[in-house]
C-alpha cells in the first residue's frame, strides 16, 4: 500500500489564514472530483471560517472526559474505517486529551498517512520544536505544543501562508480572530508589530532553507554540477590586504540588488603554517561581513583559485568578487595571478567581479614563511630551470646559433645557474652547475665529445663556473632565506600585537582566543587543560572543535602553561618554529582565564556591595518611614492614657482607628521588609499547584478600600500553576500601588484573560503615570517615583511584587495606560495539562 501525501499550511503567526486556506483547497479537490472529509477542523466560532465548512463532509469527533470536562478529539478509528482519498487535520501540533489514541495529533496523522490517505494539516512556525527558544525570547511565551521539525520537514509539501503585521492587526481589530474583549489584551502583547515581524522572517527562513535543502538533494541525487542561479550567492575572495573591506561593500550592494542575495566572504590560508594575513585586519572583515548580514569563511588550500572555485561551487554561488591584483609589474613573469585564473576557469555559469581599489598596483605583502621554504611550484620551476634548461641550451648553441666561444657558453649556463637559484633555492641551483659544467666540457670544451680537457685554461674556466655558480645559488638561496624569515617574523609580530591587544582590552573570551589558535595553525582541536597538583586529574577549562584532547598526552601538540596548565592541540604536528607564537597564545590563554575568575569574583563583589547598599537604605527606612507611624501610634496611646483631657467617645474612637491605622502601617512596611530580605537571601520556595486566579485576586483586595477597584476576572479563565500565598502578596501590592496614585473618584480596574499557555492579570490606574525611562526603575528596591511623600512605604512594594512573580515563574512589566496613568501587567504560567474545551491561546488557533 502506498503511503500518503502530507501538505502542511505553515502559518507566520496565529491568524494568517491557515485554517481558510485549506479549506478552500478542499473545496477545490472536491470540485474536481476528489474525496475529501473532514478530520478534525476547529473553526473557533469564526464567521469565515466556519462558513467554508458548510458542503464539506465532517467526521463525528470522538468524546473524551478528563477532570470532570468533556473534550472532543479526532477519532482516528472513524477516519480510517471510512477510508477517504484525503482528510482535512487542523492544528498539527496539538496535544490530545490523556486517554486518546495518540499523545499528539501528528502522530494520529501519522497512522493516516501510513493506511495511504492523504492528509492536509497547518501547523504555525513558533510550534516548530527547533524554534522554541527563539520564539520564546521574542513573544515572551514558552510554546507548550510543539511538532519535531522531521514531521514538518518529511511533508511532500509546504505552502507558507503570510500576512502583514498591519493586515494582521487589522484583522485582529476587526474581531476576526478573538472576541472584542480579547482584542486589546492581544494586541498589546503576543501580536504587536515587532513580534509578528519576527516570526514572519523566522517563517519566511525557514521555508527558503527548505527550499535550499531540497535543491542540494536534487542536484546531489541528480549528480548536477553546474552552479543554478536560483539566488544570489556572491563569493567574496580575501586576501587579508586591506582592499577587502572595499570587496566585501561592494558584494553587499550586489546582493541587495536581488532579492534574497547572499554573502559568503573567504579567505583562502596555506596548509603549513601561519597565515600570511594580518589577523587584525581579518578580524575586522569579519566583523564587518558578519555586520552587513553575510558569512565569514576559512578554508586551507595550497592552490588559492582552485580552492576559491571549489568552495563557489560548493556553496552553489552565482558571483565571484575578487580585487584587482595588488602585484608589480614585474611580479606577472611568475603567472598571471588568482582574478585571471578563477575568471578563466570558472566556466559560464559563475561570474567573476574583479574590483578596482587604492591598492592596486602597490605590491603584495610579505608571504607566510612556514620555515624557509619556497613553495612548490617554484621549487618545480627551479629544477626544470637546472636540469632541463641547461639540456635545451646546449641544443640551441650545437644545432641553431652560430659558435659563440666558450666564454660567452659559460655565461649562458651561469644565467641558467642564477635563474635556477632564484626559482628553486640551492639545490636546483647545485644541480645546474653540475650538469652546465659537464654539458660545457663535453661539447665545448676541446676536445669534444670527451670528458678530457687539453687546455689548461679551460680547465681553469670551468672550475671558476662551478664556483661561481655555487656562490651565486648560496647567496641567492641566502637571501630567499632570509626574506621567508621577516616575513615569518612580520607575520608573528602581527600575530602577537593583536593577541596581546585584545586580551588587554578585555574583548576576547576564551573560547574565541582558543578558536583563533586553532583557525591560525590549522588544527582540529584546542583545549586549556588545568589541575590544582602535580597527582590531580586535568580538567578542561576551554575547548573548541571536536573530541579535544582531556590529557596532554593525548594531543599532537602540548605546550605547558607554568606547573599546573597546558595547551593541548589536535590534528596535526607542528614544526618546532611554530611553538614560540604558540606558547605565546598559550600564554594569553591563561591570561584570559584568569581575568574571566576575576570578573566573577568582580561580580560577587557587586552583589555584596549591592546587598550593603540594601542594608544601608533599610537602615534608613527603618529610621525614617517606620517611625512615622510609631510615633502616631505612641500620641494617640498618651493621648488615650492622659488623666487630664476627658475624652468624647467619638474622640477615643479616632484615637483609637488612628492607633489600628499606624499598626497597619507597620504591619505592610515590617511584611514588605521581610520579603524582600527573603528575595535578597534566595529562601523564598515557592509550593507550585494549580490554582483558580478567581480566588486569589478577590482575597488580594483586602487592603483597599470596596469601592476603589473594579475587578473583571472571568470564570472561564484556565487554571494557573502558581503558588498561591505569593502571588496573592504580589496582586496586592501591585493593587495597593495603583490605588495611592489614582486620582480621587477613579476606580482601579483590575482584569484577567488567557494569552497563549500563559494568564494576565492588568492593574489599570488612571494615575500621572511614569515615563519610559523610569519605568524599570521602579521596581528596583527603595525607589518611590518622585519621592513621592503620599506613600506610607519605603518603596518596596513594586520590588517585591516582581520577585514574588518571578519566583512563581511569571513576569511583571509596566505599560502606558491609554488615555494616561499607567497599566501594571502580572503575568503567570497556566496549569500544565490543563486544556479549556475553547482555549484562548492565539498560538494555537487558525481562522
Amino acid at each position: 500500500m502506498a503511503r500518503g501525501k502530507l501538505r502542511i499550511y505553515l502559518g507566520a503567526a496565529p491568524g494568517v489564514g491557515k485554517t481558510y486556506a485549506m479549506l478552500s483547497e478542499a473545496h477545490r479537490r472536491i470540485e474536481r472530483g476528489t474525496d475529501c472529509v473532514v478530520a478534525f477542523v476547529e473553526h473557533h466560532r469564526r464567521p469565515r471560517t466556519e462558513v467554508m465548512l458548510h458542503g464539506l463532509e465532517q467526521i463525528a469527533r470522538k468524546e473524551l472526559e478528563y477532570r470532570d470536562s468533556v473534550f472532543s478529539e479526532m477519532d482516528v478509528d472513524a477516519v480510517l474505517a471510512r477510508r477517504p482519498q484525503v482528510a482535512l487535520v487542523d492544528e498539527l501540533a496539538h496535544t490530545n486529551i490523556p486517554g486518546s489514541r495518540n499523545t499528539k495529533r501528528w502522530q494520529d496523522v501519522e497512522e493516516l498517512l501510513v493506511a495511504g490517505i492523504d492528509v492536509i494539516s497547518t501547523v504555525n512556525i513558533q510550534h516548530l520544536e527547533s524554534l522554541g527558544d527563539i520564539v520564546e525570547s521574542i513573544t515572551g511565551v514558552r510554546q507548550r505544543e510543539t511538532v519535531p521539525d522531521e514531521v514538518v520537514r518529511r511533508a511532500d509539501q509546504i505552502e507558507l501562508v503570510d500576512m502583514s503585521p498591519e493586515a494582521l492587526r487589522r484583522r485582529m481589530a476587526h474581531g476576526n480572530i478573538y472576541k472584542s474583549d480579547k482584542v486589546d489584551a492581544a494586541l498589546s502583547n503576543y501580536f504587536r508589530p515587532g513580534n509578528l515581524t519576527a516570526l514572519r522572517e523566522l517563517a519566511l527562513l525557514w521555508v527558503a532553507d527548505r527550499v535550499d535543502a531540497y535543491l542540494t538533494e536534487y542536484r546531489s541525487e541528480h549528480r548536477v554540477s553546474t552552479i543554478w542561479g536560483s539566488r544570489e550567492r556572491i563569493v567574496v575572495g580575501l586576501t587579508g590586504g586591506p582592499e577587502g573591506r572595499t570587496l566585501i561593500r561592494r558584494a553587499a550592494r550586489l546582493a541587495e540588488k536581488g532579492a534574497g542575495g547572499e554573502v559568503l566572504a573567504v579567505y583562502i590560508s596555506r596548509s603549513d603554517g601561519l597565515t600570511s594575513a594580518s589577523p587584525k585586519e581579518l578580524a575586522d572583515q569579519r566583523t564587518l561581513v558578519e555586520d552587513l548580514g553575510g558569512t565569514f569563511h576559512q578554508v586551507v588550500g595550497d592552490d588559492i583559485s582552485a580552492a576559491l572555485l571549489d568552495f563557489a561551487r560548493g556553496v552553489n554561488a552565482t558571483q565571484i568578487v575578487l580585487g584587482v591584483s595588488r602585484r608589480r609589474s614585474w611580479q606577472y613573469v611568475f603567472g598571471p595571478g588568482v582574478g585571471a585564473t578563477v575568471a578563466r576557469e570558472s566556466g559560464p555559469d559563475l561570474d567573476v567581479h574583479l574590483i578596482t581599489h587604492d591598492e592596486v598596483g602597490k605590491g603584495r605583502g610579505l608571504p607566510t614563511a612556514s620555515g624557509a621554504r619556497l613553495g612548490r611550484s617554484r621549487v618545480i620551476w627551479g629544477w626544470l630551470a637546472g636540469v632541463l634548461g641547461p639540456v635545451l641550451l646546449t641544443w640551441l648553441l650545437t644545432s641553431v646559433t652560430p659558435e659563440v666561444g666558450l666564454a660567452n657558453d659559460m655565461l649562458l649556463f651561469l644565467t641558467l645557474t642564477v635563474a635556477a637559484a632564484l626559482l628553486g633555492g640551492l639545490f636546483p641551483a647545485l644541480a645546474s652547475a653540475v650538469v652546465g659544467s659537464l654539458l660545457l666540457n663535453w661539447f665545448f670544451t676541446p676536445p669534444v665529445h670527451t670528458f678530457t680537457i687539453a687546455d689548461p685554461e679551460n680547465i681553469v674556466a670551468i672550475v671558476i663556473f662551478v664556483g661561481v655558480a655555487v656562490s651565486v645559488a648560496s647567496v641567492v638561496d641566502l637571501a630567499a632565506r632570509r626574506t621567508h624569515q621577516a616575513a615569518r617574523l612580520r607575520a608573528e609580530s602581527e600575530i602577537l600585537s593583536y593577541l596581546a591587544g585584545n586580551v588587554l582590552r578585555g574583548e576576547t573570551s576564551l573560547e574565541a582566543l582558543l578558536e583563533r589558535v586553532r583557525e591560525t595553525f590549522g588544527m582540529d582541536s584546542v583545549a586549556l587543560l588545568e589541575r590544582t597538583d602535580e597527582t590531580a586529574p586535568w580538567t578542561c577549562a576551554g575547548s573548541v572543535g571536536p573530541q579535544p584532547a582531556e590529557h596532554p598526552e593525548e594531543a599532537d601538540v602540548d605546550v605547558p602553561v607554568g606547573d599546573h596548565m597546558a595547551l593541548s592541540l589536535r590534528g596535526r604536528v607542528l614544526p618546532a618554529s611554530d611553538r614560540r607564537v604558540l606558547a605565546a597564545f598559550a600564554a594569553q590563554a591563561a591570561v584570559v582565564l584568569d581575568r574571566q575568575r576575576l570578573q566573577r569574583e568582580a561580580d560577587r563583589a557587586k552583589e555584596l556591595a549591592e546587598g550593603n547598599r540594601i542594608r544601608t537604605a533599610l537602615l534608613a527606612a527603618v529610621s525614617h518611614d517606620l517611625r512615622t507611624p510609631l510615633a502616631g501610634i505612641k500620641a494617640a496611646v498618651t493621648s488615650l492614657r492622659s488623666d487630664d483631657v476627658e475624652w468624647s467617645e467619638e474622640d477615643r474612637t479616632e484615637l483609637l482607628q488612628a492607633i489600628e491605622e499606624g499598626a497597619d502601617r507597620l504591619d505592610l512596611l515590617v511584611g514588605n521588609l521581610l520579603d524582600m530580605s527573603r528575595l535578597q537571601t534566595g529562601t523564598v520556595t515557592p509550593i507550585i499547584r494549580e490554582t483558580d486566579l478567581d480566588e486569589v485576586v478577590p482575597m488580594a483586595l483586602g487592603g483597599v478600600p470596596e469601592d476603589s477597584v473594579e475587578l473583571d476576572i472571568p470564570e472561564t479563565l484556565p487554571m494557573v500553576h502558581v503558588d498561591r500565598g505569593l502571588l496573592e502578596r504580589a496582586v496586592a501590592n501591585v493593587v495597593e500601588n495603583a490605588v495611592k496614585y489614582s486620582p480621587p473618584g477613579e476606580k482601579v480596574l483590575v482584569s484577567a484573560s488567557a494569552i497563549a499557555d500563559r494568564v494576565e492579570v492588568r492593574v489599570v490606574d488612571r494615575g500621572p503615570g511614569v515615563p519610559d525611562e523610569a519605568k524599570d526603575r521602579i521596581f528596583e528596591p527603595f525607589q518611590r517615583y518622585g519621592d513621592s511623600p503620599r506613600g506610607a512605604g519605603v518603596g518596596l512594594g513594586l520590588a517585591v511584587a516582581r520577585g514574588f512573580t518571578e519566583a512563581v515563574g511569571g513576569t511583571l512589566h509596566a505599560e502606558d495606560t491609554p488615555g494616561g496613568g499607567l497599566t501594571m501587567v502580572l503575568a503567570v504560567p497556566t496549569a500544565p495539562e490543563r486544556l479549556p474545551q475553547q482555549p484562548d491561546v492565539p498560538a494555537a488557533t487558525t481562522p
